[in-house]
């Protein structure tokens, strides 16, 4: 089977503990546990616990450019959802839109500012989160209100 770049199905798995996995996922869904990532080479898929995960990166490439850094600023952004940047508990962050942010759920996608991102979309998983900024609001620093957590709204 010949995936396209652009199948939106091509995904980099980053765990908490720091391993990650490349492959690609017919299953995955923000609400679910659990789902399946078929590794690059590998045979049967294996089956990933999204609790484990700091975030599921869905990409253009795997190979991507490990020199390049992301364009965390709003300056040249345009989309559609909130604007935040999250701050994971690694201290590496993520600047993006989001319009499904709950805390109540296992996570919320994200859609890179930086359009030139090889990141389409980014799940975050909420207990990865140290903090979250929300660009443009007055409550912008969450960080009292623990891992993913801030108030309710």
């Amino acid at each position: 089977m010949t995936i396209g770049i652009d199948d939106g199905r091509r995904a980099v798995a980053r765990f908490m503990d720091g391993r990650v996995l490349k492959g690609i996922t017919h299953d995955f869904g923000p609400g679910k546990t659990k789902f399946h990532l078929a590794l690059q080479g590998a045979g049967k898929p294996v089956e990933i616990q999204v609790a484990a995960l700091k975030a599921l990166f869905f990409v253009r490439s795997w190979a991507g450019d490990p020199r390049r850094v992301d364009d965390n600023s709003f300056d040249h952004a345009a989309g559609q959802g909130r604007r935040v940047v999250v701050t994971f508990l690694d201290d590496e962050k993520l600047a993006g839109f989001t319009v499904g942010y709950a805390a109540d759920k296992p996570g919320f996608f994200v859609v890179p500012a930086d359009r030139a991102s090889n990141n389409t979309r980014v799940f975050v998983v909420n207990a990865a989160v140290k903090k979250l900024d929300w660009v443009g609001s007055v409550h912008s620093d969450f960080a009292a209100f623990g891992p993913g957590r801030p108030p309710a709204r």
